[in-house]
């Protein structure tokens, strides 16, 4: 059965359709390519109109402005992403608090969507609003299992997709892309932590929720369980950092680093702070343009001076320590940017706690 014709709602501005039941409207929504590929809630006008109400916005609030191609936000177009995501409407203030963010030009919204880097919009997430939306920072906390991690950070793609038109092939011209393009949020573990919450370090007040927004690669798993001195394992994350910059980009720009519990109480018990943390990792990663020559750049590593220093933040602070992961396994990771400081990372209070 073919969905009636378009008609406009009075109280929306998007076209609605009417179709004989929620099998039929993924078929819609597949059909016109806009979902992911994967199914989606039916956007109705009642669930619009809640996730309205729980970002406290009238359908026609402007959330924001896409800098390059200005290309204006309805708090309306994030409600239905939201809702088709399967977010719950409390979600809403974070979806919204995520967005703004990445309208902020230091973000480069375009220019990560459409770059054939393939990053995806990482999403960290602080304060209460943690708990009160039941979010994962422990075990599996880059993975699936939580669904306030999973469709916020979903949210984000599908209105990547149908807002500015990111379609891979068309605006998106990723050449690989990865799986965080699906979704890509989690959440510090503020309970387990022996530090300041990534927010606050980045001006956000204590106790208020917050989320910090970063064009990212994928993860890249490291493993170091053989030792208790703190600059050890911080060098098998620095040895992973300074790969990615040989292999992939050797520009400046916002890393982060996810810290699992093991490694957090080792560097508790060496009283190192995440200031301590990014001052060593500032001296630890960097490259010389030379050492192109060993990962098979031999071409372009002599084009300047082969002994030039390159390194992975200019500054400590560009570093993203973040404390998350379960109890078990001396692991972390280390998040590259999506390609040095085209795109920098923004923090930004949740409005609604």
């Amino acid at each position: 059965m073919q969905p009636s014709s378009p008609t406009t709602s009075t109280v929306l501005t998007s076209p609605t359709y009417d179709v004989p039941d929620a099998q039929a409207a993924n078929e819609l929504f597949q059909d016109n390519g806009w979902t992911d590929g994967l199914p989606i809630v039916p956007p109705t006008e009642p669930l619009v109109l809640a996730f309205l109400a729980a970002g406290d916005c009238t359908s026609a609030d402007v959330i924001g402005i896409e800098p390059v191609r200005r290309r204006r936000i309805t708090a309306e177009k994030v409600a239905i992403a939201a809702v088709m995501a399967g977010a719950t409407p409390a979600c809403m203030p974070a979806i919204i608090a995520a967005i703004r963010a990445m309208c902020e030009p230091s973000y480069n919204l375009h220019g990560s969507t459409a770059s054939t880097g393939g990053a995806a919009p990482l999403v960290i997430i602080n304060g209460p609003i943690r708990t009160a939306l039941g979010m994962n920072a422990t075990h599996n906390a880059l993975g699936n299992g939580a669904r306030a991690n999973a469709t916020i950070g979903r949210t984000l793609r599908l209105f990547i997709l149908n807002v500015l038109g990111g379609h891979p092939g068309q605006l998106d011209r990723s050449t690989l892309g990865h799986p965080g393009k699906y979704t890509y949020c989690v959440a510090e573990d503020e309970e387990g932590s022996p530090w300041l919450p990534l927010a606050q370090e980045r001006g956000i007040p204590a106790g208020t929720s917050a989320v910090t927004v970063m064009a990212a690669g994928a993860p890249h798993q490291i493993l170091n369980e053989w030792t208790h001195d703190p600059r050890e394992i911080l060098d098998t994350y620095a040895a992973a950092i300074r790969a990615n910059m040989l292999t992939y980009s050797i520009w400046d720009g916002n890393y982060a680093i996810v810290i699992a519990k093991q490694h957090q109480d080792i560097f508790a018990a060496a009283t190192w702070s995440k200031q301590n943390i990014r001052d060593y990792m500032f001296d630890r990663c960097w490259v010389r343009r030379k050492e192109w020559r060993d990962v098979g750049k031999a071409a372009v590593a002599g084009r300047k001076d082969e002994e030039q220093v390159y390194r992975a933040f200019i500054a400590p602070e560009n570093l993203l320590v973040v404390a998350a992961g379960g109890p078990a396994g001396g692991f972390g990771a280390i998040i590259p940017p999506w390609i040095g400081n085209k795109s920098m990372a923004v923090t930004m209070a949740i409005d609604a706690q």
